[in-house]
């Protein structure tokens, strides 16, 4: 387990700005942005107008300050100089529409809440403490990534999500590295404009992006040649598109596996020890383990459930103390997540433990299925959910065409015995609708609920 040597009285936020001031890098840039660069120097600056406005307005140690906007060098202002007061910042998805939204992360808190959208659509708020921001740095942002100062950062997840925080602010942070900041909606041609105006050396985004952008028309042609690490995460990255990745611009995808309650990633591939749709293995720091229904270990190769430990755990989930109870054994957080490790210590993804599909008395993973569909050339996404049809479980996959492909029976015949040409017989969709979007979050993964939601809703 890795140690994280700090002071007893530590506050992160004068830590990220000091440390880069005390190294002289004040002139150098932290922020590029629409509006302008920002210094280390200016952003400091920044922070304190931020923290004095804050204590102005009456804020103080362990109030809660809502932070609701989009990526800008103001929204990294308002969360350090909030945490430089003592006060929690709670950063939530500048989606949310609705005032009730917000009033569940207005209530009592803790040292630091992070918000994401839940897989049900409800928000849920995790506490952290300010500890956990250098514990990741330290293991996954120094230890796999190698980022130093040199680096410059761009991340299509936003900074209130715990990846895009990461990746955005306390990584080049940590190092006195730079960072894009792309205010508003990412698309293919968004980020391809920025990454070739911008030159970034870390790229991370999420496997349906890196889709897009293969699907989207030129993008081969593009200069991407400024990167030396992508990364991927929020949901699994295909086999399929990490080939079409690297064939089209010799980049390598690290694809990995992370969560809000983590904070970060936790299990990822590495340059030099890779293997294409896996998760790869446990990021220093971390361990892992896979028990089955009853609490077991699981033989290698079999299917189970995700057990994480590692010193940037979650705390708890504010005002859900039923799943903190559930979810935080001891050391161990159990993730939800659905998982197989292979006999090279690689570990793969199978689904969450609610999208697993049981057909005949036998497992079957969405993922899979998905990965298999993918690699049709008629496909460009899919996603598989289980369906009630006459009292029986079926597999139905919803598939978006690429261009020219022609939608119909044979078309759905010829994906059916693709899937089971690569997968077990009893592998592949029973179903088949052509649709032309997915239900997907604001970081792009897949929301199959609600696929299954429509299934289930009456005629």
């Amino acid at each position: 387990m890795a140690v994280v040597d700090l002071p007893d009285r530590y506050n992160v936020a004068a830590d990220l700005l000091e440390r880069n001031l005390a190294a002289g890098r004040a002139p150098k840039v932290a922020i590029h942005s629409a509006t302008g660069d920002v210094t280390y120097g200016d952003l400091h600056k920044l922070v304190c107008g931020a923290a004095r406005a804050l204590l102005d307005l009456g804020v103080r140690r362990e109030e809660r300050v809502l932070i609701a906007g989009y990526d800008s060098p103001g929204w990294v202002a308002a969360f350090l100089g909030a945490t430089r007061i003592g006060a929690v910042p709670v950063p939530v998805n500048p989606l949310l529409q609705r005032s009730e939204d917000y009033d569940h992360f207005i209530e009592d808190s803790l040292a630091r809440v992070v918000v994401v959208d839940a897989k049900t659509g409800e928000p849920k708020a995790v506490v952290h403490l300010q500890h956990d921001i250098p514990y990741t740095c330290i293991t996954y942002a120094e230890q796999v990534l190698g980022i130093t100062e040199k680096d410059t950062t761009f991340s299509t997840t936003g900074l209130f999500h715990a990846y895009g925080f990461g990746n955005n602010l306390t990584f080049p942070y940590w190092v006195g590295a730079s960072t894009v900041l792309h205010a508003g909606r990412h698309t293919p041609a968004t980020v391809l404009d920025t990454i070739e105006k911008r030159k970034p050396t870390l790229f991370f985004s999420a496997p349906t992006l890196y889709n897009a952008i293969l699907n989207f028309e030129g993008a081969k042609s593009r200069d991407l040649s400024s990167i030396r690490h992508c990364v991927a995460a929020a949901e699994a990255l295909p086999a399929e598109v990490w080939r079409r990745w690297k064939d089209a611009f010799g980049l390598t995808i690290l694809d990995g596996v992370g969560s809000t309650e983590m904070l970060h990633i936790y299990c990822s591939n590495r340059l030099d020890d890779v293997k294409p749709g896996s998760s790869g293995k446990p990021v220093p720091g971390y361990e892992l383990k896979i028990l089955d229904d009853e609490g077991g270990p699981v033989p290698k190769g079999e299917a189970g459930d995700l057990y994480v430990k590692g010193d940037s755990a979650l705390a708890l989930y504010w005002a859900q103390h039923e799943k903190s109870k559930r979810s935080i054994l001891g050391e161990w957080f159990f993730t939800g997540d659905r998982y197989r490790v292979d006999k090279d210590g690689f570990y793969w993804y199978e689904g969450r433990s609610d999208d697993m599909i049981k057909v005949s008395g036998l497992w079957v993973s969405p993922i899979e299925i998905e990965a298999a569909l993918l690699e049709h050339t008629a496909v460009a996404e899919s996603a598989v959910v289980g369906v009630s049809v006459d009292g029986f479980t079926k597999i139905k996959a919803f598939v978006i065409a690429k261009p020219g492909a022609v939608e119909g029976e044979a078309l759905v015949a010829e994906l059916q015995e693709h899937c089971k040409s690569r997968l077990q017989r009893f592998q592949y969709p029973h179903l088949i609708e052509f649709v032309p979007e997915l239900p997907k979050t604001v970081t792009g993964k897949i929301q199959r609920y609600k696929l299954r939601e429509k299934e289930a809703a009456p005629a």
